[in-house]
């Protein structure tokens, strides 16, 4: 199943239908994931990645690393909450 067939883009496309259209509008995914940097769970510091990945292509490369970008990330003594 692609991202973009989920119950959330099929609510947008009904909500949206101008946008949903046309082909060339881009859809964007935000996934953060979040990790400690020295891997053990006393270290008080976490990192927290952002990334976009595009919606607009095929199944098999939506997910490949490749075309997922990194956006930010987040240093901190405590996760973001």
């Amino acid at each position: 199943m692609h991202p973009s067939d989920g119950e959330a883009q099929k609510l947008f496309n009904s909500v949206y239908p101008h946008f949903s259209a046309k082909s060339r509008n881009v859809r964007l995914g935000l996934c953060t994931d979040g990790f400690n940097l020295f891997g053990s769970f006393v270290a008080p510091y976490s990192c927290w990645l952002i990334i976009l990945t595009v919606y607009n292509l095929p199944p098999g490369m939506c997910m490949r690393s490749e075309f997922m970008f990194l956006s930010n990330v987040i240093l901190s003594p405590s996760s973001p909450g």
